[in-house]
């Protein structure tokens, strides 16, 4: 069978800081409050994508994956990841203040949890007045340092907050402190890992009075202290052709904005591309024939053998186009 254009069931998870952006900007029936995340397309254990379209539908992206190999992942991400698909796509709602983490990278999260790092990016689809993350530091921190301003509640002075609006794009390597605060709602690439070190969670306490676990001393080492002048990505809107947002060894991300067809050829890349329909509507269709509609809140998984796709918008679409 020839792949297609795949869409997948979200992953809607219930969490206490859930908002009840993710079932509206996603046109989820019936509504659903407190849903912090949804995973859009997912290989990590426990869960796992499953197909909503075609011939595969019901077909986990594991599945597909043992399948269909480097058809759908192309030659180079296979003989890297396995069966494993190499980033996972999600969107977070933030009704609370989430807390202050990091991640180890690749090396580190190897030696410790046999595993990939985690290096990600955030895109701002929506964010309440008021509204900020934390990306980096502002002030210099040694390591003995960040445990005692871990100890005495001050380590929130040394980080970098940024107040955030709609279409603002943060790059988040492996090693960098991060957190987003209430009201942001963010559409999230990252690699395929769910190591996370907790650094600090605002001295909250359970219904038992029992405060969150710390990851304190694996973090010692995880966090990436320099300072840099700047944590937020910059680019320049344009209409009808690719902005690139971000390019790393992980993935590489571009913003669609259109309001006329375009044609992306891929021939010469060796990697899925994955849409994530941040606005609008379009129709996909591929040089094999397949067509799909695609609309605000979908996310699309286009097999790494499709040669090409023009893209239809209806009216307008916004975009953002991701692959390895």
């Amino acid at each position: 069978m020839s792949l297609y254009p795949l869409k997948f069931k979200p992953i809607l998870k219930s969490i206490i800081w859930g908002g009840d952006e993710i079932c509206k900007f996603k046109n989820v029936s019936p509504l659903r409050a407190g849903i912090g995340e949804s995973w859009e397309i997912s290989s990590v254990e426990g869960n796992v994508s499953v197909v909503a379209n075609g011939d595969l539908e019901n077909k986990s992206l594991d599945e597909i994956i043992s399948t269909y190999k480097e058809q759908l992942l192309g030659k180079n991400n296979f003989e890297t990841f396995g069966t494993t698909f190499p980033l996972l796509i999600k969107f977070i709602d933030a009704r609370d203040n989430l807390s202050i983490q990091v991640h180890p990278d690749d090396e580190l999260a190897k030696k410790r949890h046999n595993s990939f790092g985690k290096t990600e990016m955030w895109y701002v689809i929506n964010a309440a007045p008021g509204a900020f993350l934390y990306s980096g530091f502002e002030k210099e921190i040694t390591p003995d340092g960040y445990v005692k301003s871990i100890e005495d509640n001050t380590f929130v002075d040394y980080l970098a907050k940024h107040d955030v609006k709609k279409g603002d794009v943060f790059f988040l390597p492996a090693g960098r402190v991060h957190a987003i605060g209430a009201g942001t709602f963010i559409a999230e690439i990252q690699q395929t890992s769910n190591i996370t070190y907790r650094i600090y969670d605002y001295n909250r306490k359970d219904a038992n009075g029992n405060g969150r676990e710390l990851h304190t001393e694996l973090a010692k080492d995880a966090i990436d202290y320099k300072l840099y002048d700047s944590y937020q990505t910059a680019y320049t809107r344009k209409e009808n052709q690719p902005v690139e947002l971000e390019s790393c060894r992980y993935f590489t991300t571009n913003l669609l904005e259109l309001t006329k067809d375009i044609t992306r050829d891929y021939s010469d890349n060796d990697s899925f591309v994955a849409y994530i329909c941040m606005g609008g509507a379009c129709s996909i269709r591929d040089n094999k024939g397949n067509d799909l509609s695609v609309k605000q809140g979908e996310t699309i998984l286009i097999p790494a053998d499709t040669q090409s796709v023009s893209i239809s918008p209806e009216g307008n679409v916004l975009l953002l186009e991701t692959y390895v």
